[in-house]
């Protein structure tokens, strides 16, 4: 019988897979990291890098765990053409999904914040 065991899945690999399904999202122009999402990026690249590992793209993502809970921020950029209420849902659709399928932890919360829309892309 094999012991009993569990895997936790870091932060910074939930928020890499959590900003690539949102960003595969029609309508996304790109991710936006935000002042405290660049700072907090900049530090997990550096960490990244001086191990001599490629980081593994995650600004515009947070991951916050309370009392058990997974909750996760996405702050965006659209593009001029995109309907705000239909892609929000579709990028909180599609993060909660890649999370759960490729981590295996349960999403509580999918909140989007969209930042800014690009003028003339559509």
């Amino acid at each position: 019988m094999l012991p009993e065991t569990e895997v936790i899945v870091g932060d910074a690999v939930i928020a890499a897979v959590a900003a690539r399904a949102a960003a595969a999202v029609s309508g996304v122009a790109r991710l936006e990291p935000g002042v405290l999402g660049l700072v907090g990026q900049l530090a997990r690249t550096g960490r990244r890098l001086w191990i001599g590992q490629e980081p593994a793209a995650s600004a515009g993502v947070r991951v916050r765990r309370t009392g058990g809970l997974l909750s996760l921020q996405v702050d965006l950029a659209l593009t001029a053409s995109a309907h705000v209420g239909e892609v929000g849902r579709a990028v909180q659709q599609a993060v909660a999904r890649a999370v759960t399928e490729d981590t295996g932890a349960e999403v509580d919360e999918v909140t989007v914040w969209v930042l800014d829309i690009e003028p003339g892309r559509s």
